[in-house]
C-alpha cells in the first residue's frame, strides 16, 4: 500500500491514540477538531491521556511524532483535505434523556462535504444508530455532488478498543467493516489493516453497525446481573466477589464484577441507539432497558448503604463529611464522562452530606474536589471506594483510618481495601 495520508476527524479518547497509531506506522496524519484549546495543546506536545505503549506515555508517543512531522491537529478542513485522501471520523453522538444528539457528526460531515474530493475515502468508526452510515453521512455527503460507492467510498468499521490500552487494542484487536459497496468496503478494510494486524471481517454496514451496539448491551446487561447477585450476596452475608470467583471456575460462565455502576460514553448509552431503530420497528427491549434501569440505581444503593451504616452509629448522613476515592468512569482512565461516581457525589449532596473527592487522575475541577488524598479522608466520617487510580494502590489504610473519625464507615466498591481494618473501621463491600 502507498503512503497512507489520512486525517482522524475527533481528537478525543479514541481520535487522538488512533491519529498516533497511524502516525507510529509510517502515515502522514492530520487530526481534525473543533477544540482550538485541544488543538493548541496536542501541537504542543501535550495530553492527559493515561494510554502508554512499550514504556512511553501517549505524550511522549505524541510528540516523538509531531517531531518527526508525521502528525499535527488543526481546525480547518480545508488545510487537511490538501493533503489527505482518507478520512477516519470518530465524533461522538453524546445522549441527552435518552435521545442521541447526532449534532455533533452532522456538523462534523457538513464540514467534510466542502472539501470532499472524488476518490477520497471516508471510514465512520463512532458508535452509531444502527443505519446512520447509509442514512444520515451518506445523504450528508453525496450533498457534494459525488456519489458514495461511485465518486469516493463510504465504509464503517467498529471501534471496539478500551481506554487505556488503545495502542495495542488497535493492533491486536479483530475488526469488522461493512462498506455502501463492495468497493468501499475493501478500501475501507484496506485502510484499517494500515495498523491492525488482527483479523478484519467484512459484512454488511447495518450489521457491523448493530454488532457494535449489542457488544456494549451484553456487558451492560451482564454488569446489572451480577448487580443483583450481590444485593443477594449482601442478605446472605457472603462475599459477593468470592462468589463470582466461584461461579466463574465453570468454563462457560463468564460473570462480571460488580462496581459503583456503569459509565464512561460507550455502555450506558448503547441502549439509546438501539431504541430508536427498535421503536421504528415495533420490536421491544425490555430485558435490556431493565437492566440498563438496575445499573442506574447504583450509585443510589451506595449512598443508601452508607447512610444506613451511619444511622447505626446514630449519625446522620446530613452533615457527615463523606470521602470520596476515585471520580473516572473505570479504573486507571482520567475520563470522568457519564461517571457513576459523579452520581454517588450528586445523591451525597442532596441528602446534605459534605463531599471531599480525591481522583489524581481526573484534570477536571469540581466544588466538591481536593487536590490531596489527606484533605479528603482527614476527619471524614465515612469513605466510599469507586475507581482505582495507581496512587490508592499505595495506601497504607490503617494508617489512613487514624485521620478519619472514630470508627468511620468505609464501603468497598472495588474489593480493594484489607480486612485487617474491621475493629478500626466498618466495612462494607458491594
Amino acid at each position: 500500500m502507498k503512503k497512507l495520508k489520512i486525517a482522524v476527524i475527533g481528537l478525543g479518547f479514541i481520535g487522538l491514540p488512533l491519529s498516533l497509531s497511524y502516525a507510529r506506522k509510517g502515515a502522514h496524519v492530520v487530526g481534525i477538531d473543533v477544540s482550538e484549546s485541544l488543538i493548541k495543546e496536542i501541537n504542543q506536545g501535550i495530553s492527559h491521556h493515561l494510554e502508554f505503549y512499550e514504556g512511553k506515555s501517549l505524550s511522549e508517543i505524541l510528540q516523538e511524532q509531531r517531531k518527526e512531522n508525521r502528525f499535527y491537529a488543526t481546525n480547518h478542513y480545508e488545510q487537511a483535505a490538501q493533503e489527505v485522501d482518507h478520512y477516519i471520523v470518530t465524533v461522538g453522538i453524546p445522549v441527552r434523556n435518552g435521545d442521541p444528539d447526532f449534532s455533533y457528526l452532522t456538523s462534523a460531515c457538513e464540514s467534510l462535504v466542502k472539501v470532499l474530493k472524488r476518490g477520497d475515502c471516508v471510514i465512520l468508526r463512532s458508535t452509531v444508530v444502527p443505519g446512520t452510515t447509509e442514512e444520515v453521512v451518506k445523504l450528508i455527503l453525496e450533498k457534494s455532488g459525488l456519489i458514495a460507492g461511485e465518486d469516493f467510498y463510504l465504509a464503517y468499521s467498529s471501534e471496539r478498543i478500551a481506554e487505556g490500552r488503545a495502542f495495542e487494542e488497535f493492533i491486536t484487536m479483530p475488526l469488522a467493516v461493512g462498506g455502501v459497496n463492495e468497493a468501499s468496503a475493501l478500501k475501507g478494510k484496506e485502510a484499517l489493516s494500515f495498523v491492525t494486524e488482527a483479523e478484519i471481517t467484512i459484512s454488511q454496514i447495518k450489521t457491523v453497525e448493530t454488532a457494535k451496539v449489542i457488544e456494549n448491551i451484553q456487558r451492560d446487561v451482564n454488569i446489572a446481573m451480577v448487580q443483583q447477585f450481590a444485593r443477594f450476596a449482601e442478605k446472605m452475608g457472603i462475599d459477593t466477589f468470592e462468589l463470582i470467583r466461584v461461579a466463574n471456575t465453570h468454563k462457560r460462565v463468564q460473570l462480571l464484577t460488580p462496581g459503583p455502576g456503569v459509565g464512561g460514553y460507550c455502555l450506558p448509552n448503547a441502549l439509546y441507539y438501539l431504541q430508536p431503530k427498535a421503536q421504528e420497528l415495533g420490536v421491544s427491549l425490555s430485558l435490556l432497558e431493565m437492566a440498563r434501569q438496575i445499573n442506574d440505581q447504583v450509585p443510589r444503593i451506595l449512598v443508601s448503604m452508607i447512610k444506613h451504616a451511619l444511622e447505626q452509629q446514630g449519625k446522620t448522613l446530613a452533615g457527615s463529611q463523606i470521602a470520596i476515592l476515585g471520580l473516572a468512569m473505570k479504573d486507571f482512565s482520567n475520563d470522568d464522562r457519564i461517571s457513576p461516581p459523579h452520581h454517588v457525589v450528586e445523591i451525597l449532596l442532596e441528602e446534605g452530606a459534605v463531599v471531599k473527592a480525591y481522583d489524581p487522575a481526573v484534570p477536571a475541577n469540581y466544588d466538591f474536589k481536593v487536590d490531596e488524598l489527606n484533605e479528603a479522608i482527614q476527619d471524614a466520617d465515612g469513605l466510599i471506594y469507586l475507581t482505582v487510580q495507581e496512587e490508592f494502590l499505595e495506601i497504607n489504610w490503617l494508617e489512613m483510618i487514624k485521620l478519619m473519625k472514630k470508627t468511620p464507615v468505609l464501603l468497598d466498591g472495588k474489593n480493594r481495601i484489607p480486612r485487617s481494618v474491621e475493629g478500626g473501621a466498618l466495612l462494607l463491600r458491594i
